[in-house]
């Protein structure tokens, strides 16, 4: 990492032409590291792609990622949010019972597992959802939360706008369904679904870091929606999922992947091949999406490039810790204290995703001062006496700043009147003394 900034000086002058300097240095950091790492070329065989480190929600690749397209049954992820939020809140609860309507009967595509007027509870028709990817245990459930699939796909619309999806993120459904494919036409909602890749990884991000309890769900590889029924077993869809190593299936010998325990797959003719999956190895978590694969295997197989693009190149790097003194910065002056400084420390600390072959250069580092009125005693211990900024670009060419406050490690209670005139009489002397030296 690369510290800009200089030990304070009593002179206001001189603390801004270090940090004019330091705000220069830093900007031609900046586009150092922008020039010397680039992102690689992975050769992804699908219409978008994005891979993002969970946490921090960094995108490490990119490809058309904020491309509009249909995400087919992707776009249950906001369903399964909306749900969850809604057994968190109180409204709905996990033993709830659902009568299957006729319209969630109709529905086609994916599940067909339920019929009119059966009775399930809520975690099984989550299960049927998120497992297997049931459109009719989907319509079930949205029914049962809003009154009917259509006022649902509004609580959807409201969701992505809440979470910060992109303007364009669009749903008509609660499934993903083509228009032409459901059962009933949502009159209100003109078009059709649309999400960007970008929007995907985000809404799988909020999904597992609000609810993480989606897991559990996405990374089951085979279920009963009755127990022990085999018209009423429900596989997987994700081939992906660490479960299936060591089962002989095909899909341990092709496709299961260590760590991978989500999220959504989903497919139909206009939308091609999509995938959001999510995988953690060791602290680090990483979302993918692949949208518009030609087939459900390139969709895997696109899938592994990205994560193991991700896990073999990244890493958490601490770039600032908390509770810590800077080098350059360790103090800050203090007028009329009974002390003339005041120790600083960082209040938190600033971790970034970046790729292992990363610097410590290409962290810059930027430390300030508060303005110099605010730097008078009394000063109490924590509080806020400056700021770090500490700055990476990323080879997709992003630049992500992070601040943190510099705070007093130590207070600093105002001086007497005595100790402050006493103070300016030696001062007065000091300078006067010094000017006649400077004369010989």
């Amino acid at each position: 990492m690369v510290f800009k900034s200089k030990r304070p000086r009593r002179r206001t002058t001189g603390i801004t032409l270090l940090l004019v300097l330091a705000v220069v240095v830093q900007l031609a950091g900046v586009q150092t590291v922008l020039a010397a790492e680039t992102q690689p070329d992975l050769n992804i065989e699908a219409q978008s792609a994005v891979l993002i480190e969970a946490e921090t929600g960094q995108v490490l690749y990119a490809m058309n990622k904020d491309e509009l397209r249909p995400p087919a049954s992707m776009a249950k992820m906001m369903s399964e949010y909306i749900i969850l939020r809604e057994i968190k809140a109180g409204n709905i609860s996990w033993d709830d019972t659902v009568t299957v309507s006729r319209t969630a009967d109709a529905t086609g595509g994916s599940g067909a597992l339920l019929a009119e007027g059966e009775t399930y509870t809520v975690r099984q028709l989550f299960e049927n959802m998120s497992i297997f990817s049931g459109n009719d245990a989907t319509v079930a459930l949205a029914e049962h939360i809003a009154g009917s699939e259509e006022r649902f796909a509004r609580m959807m619309n409201d969701a992505a706008r809440e979470i910060g999806l992109s303007d364009g993120a669009y749903f008509i459904n609660a499934t993903g369904l083509d228009r032409e494919d459901m059962s009933t036409d949502p009159a209100s909602l003109p078009g059709e679904t649309q999400i960007s890749a970008h929007d995907a990884a985000k809404l799988a991000r909020t999904l597992i870091l609000q609810y993480p309890e989606i897991l559990e769900f996405s990374s089951t590889t085979v279920a009963y929606l009755k127990p022990n029924d085999e018209r009423y077993k429900m596989t997987n869809w994700n081939w992906m999922l660490e479960g299936w190593i060591g089962t002989g299936t095909d899909f341990d010998r092709l496709f299961a992947y260590e760590g991978m325990d989500g999220l959504k797959t989903g497919s139909t003719t206009r939308a091609g091949n999509n995938f959001t999956g999510t995988a953690k190895r060791g602290e680090l978590r990483l979302i993918s999406v692949v949208m518009g694969a030609e087939t459900r295997n390139s969709r895997f197989n696109e899938t592994k490039k990205l994560l193991d693009y991700g896990f073999n190149n990244y890493e958490k790097r601490i770039a600032v810790l908390p509770k810590t003194e800077l080098p350059d910065l360790p103090v800050a002056p203090i007028k009329k204290g009974k002390v003339k400084e005041v120790p600083l420390v960082t209040a938190a600390g600033a971790e970034f995703i970046v790729t292992k072959s990363t610097k410590p250069e290409d962290i810059v580092i930027q430390a300030e001062l508060v303005a110099e009125e605010q730097l008078v005693a009394p000063i109490e211990l924590g509080q806020t006496l400056g700021k770090v900024t500490v700055t990476y670009v990323t080879p997709i060419g992003e630049t992500i700043k992070k601040e943190i406050d510099l705070v007093a490690a130590e207070p600093a209670e105002k001086a007497s009147w005595f100790t402050l005139f006493m103070r300016a009489i030696g001062d007065f002397f000091k300078n006067m003394f010094n000017g006649i030296k400077n004369l010989f």
